[in-house]
């Protein structure tokens, strides 16, 4: 482990006030490599949906829209569509039912964004700007929520790994900045999975990318390193988030970001870097069976993977978490802009 590392291991000890210890993932089947991306278009992909006929990819920033479609086959370019419009930070994406893409212009590192934006790509190639504003402050986020009614959550990326979820408070609309409203956070446990590109005991808590499936009944919860499947039988994220996760490693994506469902119930992985993309078949088969299973024969994969911070109010840690929030808030935006993009 390195220096930083060590740094952001004893400030997670010190925090939660002692060891916790990591609940073991899910027997699930191990990911399956599908195939590499190798466009060097795609070096940064942080976002990728899937209609069961094509994946959709996004990079991370960038200076344009760019919708990539690929041809699962073999992760070639199959077309790009494009606007000229000028995010701060794309981080994440999703598919509408209508075919549009919902582009999550969320990313800000340094969290001095006073607004932040969702670009609605429509099939036909025209773009709506939705500009939110959160009620507390600014968040850096990289995870993008679009349930089956059309309503988008973002889920941020916090350095204690106790996220906020928060959903336009008011319809969306592209004449106006919309509020945000905090409905709900999610604290993961560190994990014993390897990758990321910073210490596996804070990159395994930091949420990099989210996906509902399609029939809105599960929804997946991303970090660097593992992938947490919460059941939504009824199609409610919020409730769905308070929910106990099944955890499925996914080990040694040296830049893990991006997670989407496919229609069949598969999961897909990727991670920058010309990586592969993996699959996990039967992924949203093996939440159900778990779900059905007497407790007893749950496994593992049942154990708690959230940890419980004081809050306030609005859902927020408080008192000496917050202390702690601040510094290592500070030491991820240090790692980030060493490690790549001060954007």
């Amino acid at each position: 482990m390195n220096a930083v590392g060590a740094v952001a291991t004893a400030l997670l000890l010190v925090t939660s006030g002692s060891v916790t210890a990591s609940p073991a993932a899910a027997q699930a089947p191990e990911p399956v490599e599908q195939c590499r991306v190798r466009d060097d278009r795609l070096e940064e992909l942080s976002g990728l949906a899937s209609d069961g006929r094509s994946w959709y990819a996004t990079n991370d920033g960038g200076s344009a829209l760019r919708v990539y479609v690929l041809d699962p086959a073999d992760c070639s370019v199959r077309d790009v569509r494009t606007s000229p419009v000028d995010p701060y930070d794309v981080e994440d994406l999703a598919l509408g039912p209508d075919g549009s893409v919902w582009l999550a212009d969320v990313g800000d590192n340094r969290r001095r964004r006073d607004t932040v934006a969702l670009h609605v790509m429509s099939p036909e190639g025209g773009v709506v700007l939705h500009r939110l504003s959160y009620p507390d402050g600014a968040h850096d986020a990289e995870a993008l929520l679009l349930d089956r009614a059309g309503v988008p959550f973002i889920v941020t990326k916090e350095p204690l790994g106790v996220a906020g979820v928060y959903r336009p408070a008011q319809p969306l609309d592209p004449e106006r900045t919309v509020p945000l409203e905090r409905v709900g956070s999610i604290a993961l446990r560190s994990t014993g999975t390897p990758g990321g590109p910073v210490s596996p005991s804070i990159g395994s808590t930091l949420v990099t990318g989210g996906s509902v499936s399609h029939d809105g009944r599960t929804v997946a919860i991303r970090t660097y390193t593992d992938v947490y499947l919460y059941s939504a039988p009824d199609g409610d994220v919020v409730a769905a988030l308070r929910g106990e996760p099944l955890r499925i490693a996914l080990p040694n994506e040296p830049q893990g970001e991006a997670i989407a469902w496919e229609p069949d119930g598969a999961v897909l992985s990727a991670s920058e870097g010309h990586e592969p993309v993996r699959r996990i078949p039967g992924a949203a088969r093996l939440l159900a069976d778990r779900a059905t299973a007497p407790p007893e024969d749950r496994g593992a994969g049942s154990q708690p993977t959230e940890r419980v911070e004081p809050t306030d109010e609005t859902g927020a840690p408080t008192g000496q978490a917050m202390v702690f929030a601040a510094v290592l808030a500070g030491l991820l935006v240090f790692l980030a802009g060493r490690l790549r993009r001060n954007r």
